[in-house]
């Protein structure tokens, strides 16, 4: 078993963008398929962000969440997939929740990936929804 080490950062837009557009493009523009122009909805700066570093620079993951607790563009590159790395993004931002003493935070799951967020206390609220012609399921994990 190789060990694979990593290093999460919590940053300001300003500081994640580059890294995080770089993760980002990766997995949802070019592996998903997703249209540029709805991955770049111009709520970065309002939002807090989580990025996770292989090497010294080398950006592998990225997340972010609004101050409502909503969690999203939730990244990790395929090679670094089943690593820990999206666990550990998604328990920072809940921890940044719980700091701000959130009741609950909540996001919209990609169907492949509900059982991730299940394993991680998340709870399915509502039946599918499409967002950028993929299949979706809110979830929320109470505080």
């Amino acid at each position: 078993m190789t060990l694979r080490a990593w290093t999460l950062r919590q940053l300001s837009w300003d500081e994640a963008e580059p890294a995080s557009r770089s993760v980002r493009h990766a997995v949802f523009v070019e592996e998903q398929g997703i249209a540029a122009e709805l991955e770049w909805d111009g709520c970065d700066a309002s939002c807090t962000h989580v990025v996770v570093f292989a090497q010294p620079e080398l950006p592998i993951g990225t997340a972010r969440m609004f101050s409502d607790g909503h969690i999203g563009r939730m990244a990790v590159l395929r090679p670094w997939r089943g690593c820990g790395v999206g666990g550990a993004m998604l328990e920072a931002l809940v921890g940044s929740a719980r700091d701000r003493a959130l009741a609950e935070v909540w996001l919209t799951a990609q169907t492949p990936a509900i059982g991730f967020y299940l394993a991680h206390g998340f709870t399915p609220v509502r039946g599918e929804l499409l967002e950028a012609g993929l299949s979706h399921r809110k979830m929320t994990r109470k505080l």
